[in-house]
């Protein structure tokens, strides 16, 4: 029996994809032309001030946010969508479609409507299913943080991956965060807990982990509150 490669759950068909996650997938895709569409009030700065000296000319132009400028630009949202079409065609040794006159978000809407198509093998038949659902979903998730951004404290504070490891040595890796109000940090991934006598050495362990310093930890060596990921 397969696991599904982006939420790990048995899948019992053999596919790559559960049921739930090939629904998901499908909606992170079909909210792409909209989100990117909704990236356009976001290209020029609050207030739009003018910055700099004007050429003879004429005025300077708007200063834009060069983020949403990649991400709308032939190499952001339309390129990794458009990455990906290429490599399942390449899986599957199916010709490109024909060259089209198409713009950045002509290409989009096209890209998107290939993908979609492919959903039913991508989920049942590719192996590197996950990652492409999981691009996907980073995909439209980091462009739905710029357009509606979650409440600071709804999210909590990101504090670093998870330090815990289990009896054979491999660390967790989840990302933890501290919530205003909790008397603990609690992994999502492992249930680790941390509470506040150890926030110092888990800063430490986290700083370590991220800079690539740290030294081979066992179980019996973590700090007090850490505890091995659950087999």
């Amino acid at each position: 029996m397969n696991q599904c490669g982006l939420c790990q759950a048995p899948v019992e068909d053999g596919g790559y994809l559960c049921v739930g996650c090939v629904s998901c997938t499908r909606a992170h895709l079909e909210s792409l032309p909209a989100l990117y569409d909704g990236l356009l009030p976001f290209l020029t700065p609050a207030g739009g001030a003018r910055e700099g000296r004007a050429g003879k000319g004429g005025p300077p132009g708007l200063p834009v946010v060069e983020e949403i400028l990649d991400l709308r630009g032939p190499g952001g949202i339309v390129g990794a969508v458009e990455g990906w079409t290429s490599v399942i065609r390449a899986d599957r040794r199916m010709a490109p479609p024909p060259a089209a006159e198409l713009g950045v978000e002509g290409r989009l809407r096209a890209g998107v409507a290939e993908l979609l198509g492919h959903m039913p093998w991508i989920a049942v038949s590719w192996p590197d299913a996950g990652p492409f659902a999981t691009d996907i979903k980073q995909l439209a998730d980091s462009i739905r943080s710029i357009i509606d951004p979650r409440d600071p404290a709804e999210l909590g504070k990101r504090l670093g991956k998870c330090p815990a490891i289990d009896p054979s040595g491999v660390i967790c890796g989840a990302i933890l965060r501290h919530y205003p109000g909790t008397t603990s940090v609690t992994c999502p991934w492992c249930q680790c807990a941390f509470p506040p006598a150890t926030w110092a050495d888990l800063k430490t362990l986290i700083d370590e982990d991220e800079k690539g310093t740290h030294s081979v930890r066992t179980p019996d060596e973590e700090t007090e509150g850490a505890c091995p990921i659950a087999s």
